[in-house]
């Protein structure tokens, strides 16, 4: 059984407070990895060594640089990213609001881009490669009613990925996406509220027809993700690169 030690490894995890990205913060400290947890609530400080939180709101250049600055001071330097941070907003097409469009758009795209911007130019001059990790979704592949700003945004991310992919190889930067399905958590709960109430919905109607689209019987958790992450971020995954990888219990196949 192979088993994955990322000692000596510094990884940030950008909206790692909550739901995905608390389990990837998790996973990857099981690992040996020594991880700095990105959020924009304010999350206070652990006695473990090897967590270290910061502050910073991705879609802000002028935070994402000093985040990464603080996280170099901090533990010396970047081996791995994971992208996490992000948000939805829910209405029919004809009704999404600019303001929904523009903060969904600069979290889950822009995000993305300013981070992974940064952290590659340091991964360049480090010069020993590194690992980014995109956390897109299915809904990067297919349309869901109610979700366009969010659909759109993820296709944003798959797309950035395979072009983060070719122009990094050289340096051994490998760019990879991971695109989740229904997983339980509070966003997608607040999810199933809406949009039950935009479809004359309750919740549990809207549960019931997550289950019943999930070939595998039955909805993620954060921890399905999480692993696939700390694959990614390992050795195991060094001859692959611009992938967007479906953990969605079979809901999607391509």
């Amino acid at each position: 059984m192979l088993k994955v030690d990322l000692s000596g490894k510094v990884a940030i995890v950008t909206g790692g407070a909550n739901g995905i990205g608390k389990s990837i913060v998790q996973a990857l400290l099981s690992s040996n990895a020594k991880v700095a947890a990105i959020d924009i609530q304010e999350t206070k400080q652990t006695d473990d060594e090897n967590l270290f939180y910061f502050q910073a709101d991705v879609s802000n250049k002028n935070d994402v640089h000093n985040m990464i600055k603080q996280v170099i001071h901090h533990f010396g330097k970047i081996d791995i990213l994971v992208n996490n941070a992000g948000i939805s907003t829910m209405d029919y097409f004809t009704e999404i609001k600019e303001e929904d469009w523009d903060k969904t758009m600069d979290i889950n795209a822009k995000g993305v881009q300013l981070c992974s911007q940064v952290v590659a130019n340091k991964l360049k001059d480090q010069g020993f490669g590194g690992k980014i990790i995109n956390i897109a979704s299915q809904a990067g592949k297919n349309g869901y009613r109610l979700m366009g700003s969010y659909v759109a945004s993820k296709h944003a991310v798959i797309g950035l990925t395979k072009v983060m992919a070719l122009e990094l190889a050289q340096d051994q930067i490998n760019v990879n996406a991971v695109c989740p399905g229904i997983i339980e958590t509070d966003m997608k709960r607040k999810e199933r509220v809406i949009g039950g109430n935009l479809r004359g919905l309750n919740e549990e109607a809207i549960r019931e027809e997550d289950f019943s689209q999930v070939p595998l019987g039955r909805t993620g958790t954060p921890e399905d993700v999480a692993y696939v992450v700390v694959f990614l971020a390992s050795k195991y995954s060094n001859y692959m690169t611009g992938q967007a990888i479906n953990i969605t219990g079979g809901m999607t196949m391509h």
